[in-house]
C-alpha cells in the first residue's frame, strides 16, 4: 500500500465513521450524548485534514491526521470505560447520587439535565458499544495515519 492509498483510507475511514454516527442519529433514532459528540470533533478535524493533505502533500499534516484520529480513539476509550462504569464520566451527562438534595435543588437537576446520559449503552455489537467500536476502529485509522507518514 502506497502513502497516498493509506492517507485515503485513513480519511474515508473517518468519513466513514461520521456516516455511521450520523446514520444512527437521524435513521435509527440514537440521539448523541455530550461525549458522542466530543468523539465526532476529531474526526471532522481528520477529514479536513486528509482533504487537505491530499491536495499540499505535506508531510506534516499526516502527523496531525494521526493525532486527530487518536484523539477520537482516546475519547472512545474512555467513553466506553463510562459506559462499562469502570470510571466516572463528566457529571453533566452521566447519573450520580441524589441524596442530600432538597426537593427544588432535585427538580432543578432534573430539568438541567441532558436527555441523553453518556453511561447508557444504546446499542452494541459483539460486546462493544458504539463508543467501543469508534475507539478500536479510530486506532486502526491512527495507524493508516502512521503508515502513510512513515511511506511518505
Amino acid at each position: 500500500m502506497t502513502s497516498r492509498q493509506a492517507l485515503i483510507l485513513a480519511t474515508l475511514g473517518s468519513a466513514g465513521m461520521m456516516l455511521a454516527a450520523l446514520a444512527f442519529q437521524y435513521l435509527g433514532g440514537m440521539p448523541p450524548c455530550k461525549m458522542c459528540y466530543w468523539q465526532r470533533y476529531p474526526h471532522i478535524a481528520a477529514l479536513l485534514i486528509g482533504s487537505a493533505a491530499l491536495v499540499l502533500r505535506q508531510r506534516y499534516l499526516l502527523l496531525l491526521g494521526a493525532l486527530a484520529a487518536a484523539v477520537t480513539s482516546a475519547i472512545g476509550f474512555f467513553h466506553a470505560g463510562v459506559e462499562q462504569g469502570w470510571w466516572e464520566g463528566p457529571t453533566t451527562c452521566t447519573s450520580g447520587p441524589v441524596g442530600g438534595l432538597s426537593a427544588e435543588a432535585l427538580l432543578d437537576q432534573i430539568l438541567t439535565a441532558p436527555l441523553v446520559r453518556c453511561d447508557e449503552i444504546p446499542w452494541s455489537l459483539f460486546g462493544l458499544s458504539m463508543a467501543g467500536w469508534n475507539a478500536v476502529l479510530s486506532l486502526c485509522l491512527t495507524f493508516c495515519w502512521l503508515y502513510a507518514y512513515r511511506r511518505s
